[in-house]
């Protein structure tokens, strides 16, 4: 999605030198070095040109927000409470990273990230509840009802940061010293339409690094060099990807090239991280987009290798602009999410398993309908199986893990459910079988994979207790059916029960029996 047009006059400042001379005391050290080395030769001039772009230090500007359409009621209350409370102190206060590009793309932020000039004692001291969280990079949690809003320090920034970000080289002649202090914060943001800065009392967006115009471009990019800024924090590989599928954004020549070529460093991640930088992809209205540059970069089958395995078999190729059944699925669920509208990440995981499942057994249009009505009906297979064999829609014929509708008894349609039933609860525990992923994937030498198993016990038991409801007559105690087709998002992304099925059925349903015809392959 790219920003046509964003007519506001800036005030410039005197360009700043190239980047590159901001990191000339840099020693690289050797796995840094070959980093740069794994540019293949064929590829030079592309990455010449790339570099030559990258190297044209943009700009610093001040732009006026409301010329970019940036209001307070943009802003979260909680965002708000804090900001305030920050500023009545005396502090310094802006809103940094990601919710700056988002407010000026008129899209509702993920989060909010407060930046300020206190220190993080002066932020506990603020707040009543209020704690400081890592260690590393420390910063604080502030609570405001139900909501957690992160502050950073300029000082504990600054302490973290490699010390030649901090001597205000490459600054222009006519800054000042806090316009160095914000630039040498924005240099450690990862991506350069993440290193926006925004005063809202000032109503001043402060762009340093050409955020605004890569904003423009619709460009993903990171601040410097690819190969060093993946080497330095390999999760912002998965933060780009991520970012990019949810804008709709390309991302950069030079940016893509070390995505690709240093995606084994996803590797080094601890589960947990990986584990949340996968929801971010699946739960917030962006999977099919995310699944498609993981696949097209190589992350996917280290990530979800049995799913890359699938793409494998099914001929998919890396820019392939086709769908399959999985992509469908995710395509679905990705119409009822927004950023602000997430779900539990045990939704995604339950589509995985019943797509695997599938997958590896085709089923009939019939079976897999009255199992997804089923899972909604709190486990009433009879009355599912007595609805289904009403229907008469057409199925979507462009999927193979769909077999040609046979007219089936109730009975024999309440067993084929029952044995679908189960091949879903298997599916959802080989997933988490790093043995049995390693076999699985020996079946497809020419896709390279791992055996990673990033989805913790608990994940696990809240995705098959989707299933668990499903028996052969019997029906939870208790249950009331949902009696429209309204979402409860609050409940859906704590992970309530029937929420979640509610909206697993209607995915699944609308995947092999699409509203549609036209939509069918």
């Amino acid at each position: 999605m790219a920003v046509s047009s964003l007519g506001f006059a800036c005030r410039s400042y005197c360009p700043v030198r190239p980047l590159f001379h901001c990191f000339s005391k840099v020693r690289f050290n050797t796995v840094a070095a070959a980093i740069i080395e794994t540019v293949d030769d064929k590829d030079s001039d592309r990455h010449d040109q790339d570099s030559n772009e990258t190297s044209k230090a943009p700009e610093w500007k001040k732009l006026n927000s409301e010329d970019l359409g940036i209001t307070s009621s943009m802003i979260s209350k909680p965002t708000r409470r804090v900001l305030n409370g920050l500023k009545s102190k005396g502090h310094d206060v802006y809103l940094v990273g990601g919710c700056v590009r988002d407010l000026i793309l008129k899209q509702t932020p993920k989060d909010f990230d407060v930046l300020t000039s206190a220190e993080l004692r002066e932020v506990v001291q603020t707040f009543s509840r209020c704690e400081i969280v890592g260690r590393r990079f420390p910063i604080c949690h502030v609570h405001i009802g139900n909501d957690m809003i992160e502050v950073s320090s300029f000082s504990t920034s600054a302490q973290n940061s490699p010390r030649n970000m901090r001597t205000g080289s490459g600054k222009p002649n006519d800054s000042n010293d806090e316009d160095s202090i914000r630039f040498n914060n924005c240099l450690q943001r990862d991506f350069t339409i993440n290193g926006l800065m925004f005063d809202p009392y000032a109503k001043v967006v402060y762009d340093y690094l050409g955020g605004i115009e890569d904003i423009r471009k619709a460009k993903v990019r990171t601040v410097f060099h690819a190969g060093l800024s993946f080497q330095e924090d390999c999760a912002r590989i998965l933060r780009g990807t991520r970012i990019a599928a949810r804008l709709g954004f390309k991302i950069s020549k030079e940016t893509a090239h070390f995505v690709k070529k240093l995606s084994f460093l996803v590797q080094r991640l601890h589960r947990g991280r990986i584990l949340m930088e996968m929801n971010y992809m699946l739960s917030y209205g962006s999977a099919e987009a995310s699944l498609r540059l993981l696949w097209k970069f190589g992350i996917l089958e280290i990530l979800l290798p049995i799913q890359a395995a699938y793409l494998v078999k099914s001929g998919f190729k890396r820019r392939d602009k086709r769908t399959n059944m999985l992509l469908s699925l995710f395509a679905n669920l990705d119409k009822l999410l927004a950023p602000d509208r997430p779900c539990h990440s045990s939704l995604w995981l339950a589509i995985l398993a019943l797509h695997k499942a599938l997958a590896a057994k085709p089923r009939h249009p019939s079976v897999v309908a009255a199992f997804s009505l089923a899972v909604h009906n709190g486990g009433d297979v009879q009355e599912a199986v007595e609805i289904t064999r009403k229907i008469t829609k057409p199925h979507n014929k462009g999927f193979l893990e769909l077999l040609e509708p046979e007219k089936l008894d109730s009975q024999a349609l309440m067993d084929e459910v029952m044995d679908f039933d189960f091949a879903i609860k298997e599916a959802l525990g080989q997933m988490t079988d790093g043995q049995f992923i390693s076999k699985a994937m020996a079946a497809y030498p020419q896709a390279p994979h791992s055996d990673m198993v990033f989805i913790p016990l608990q994940l696990y038991v809240d995705a098959r207790r989707v299933f668990e409801c499903v028996k052969e007559n019997a029906v939870l105690k208790g249950f009331v059916p949902k009696q429209d087709s309204k979402i409860d998002y609050t409940s859906l992304s704590s992970g309530d029960l029937p929420e979640v099925r509610h909206v697993f059925a209607r995915v699944v349903f609308d995947t092999v029996f699409p509203l549609d015809p036209s939509q069918e392959l």
